[in-house]
């Protein structure tokens, strides 16, 4: 079985950013990604990143940005204060690529965040 996910659009607004007393960090951001068909609907994805990925992301990436990522599917589970139990799909990315920004017209150049290393 392959639980894999490859989408390419553009940040919806700033990412946010959560350090751990653990040391680890987590970014967290929206993608809308247009569908190709004539009513040109957009789809959006929230997005996941941990560690130097998430690091990277909280540096380069703003709203408007256009970037690639691979991840996985994964769902958050919780129960709220009613005992109603709640699920939500996001992308845990694995691999972030820096496309360009909205500023970018020709779409700028490709930079991988492990460069950065």
């Amino acid at each position: 079985m392959v639980n894999a996910v490859m989408l390419v659009g553009r940040v919806g607004k700033d990412p946010e950013m959560r350090y751990f007393e653990s040391g680890r960090v987590k970014t967290t951001f929206s993608v809308a990604v247009n569908r190709p068909t004539k009513e040109r609907e957009t789809d959006w994805f929230d997005i996941e990143l941990w560690g130097r990925q998430a690091e990277v992301a909280g540096e380069y990436v703003r709203k408007g940005s256009l970037v690639g990522v691979e991840g996985r599917l994964d769902f958050s589970s919780w129960t709220d204060d009613g005992g109603v139990k709640h699920s939500r799909p996001y992308v845990h990315g694995t691999n972030l690529r820096l496309l360009g920004s909205k500023n970018d017209r020709g779409g700028g150049e490709t930079r991988n965040p492990a460069d950065f290393d």
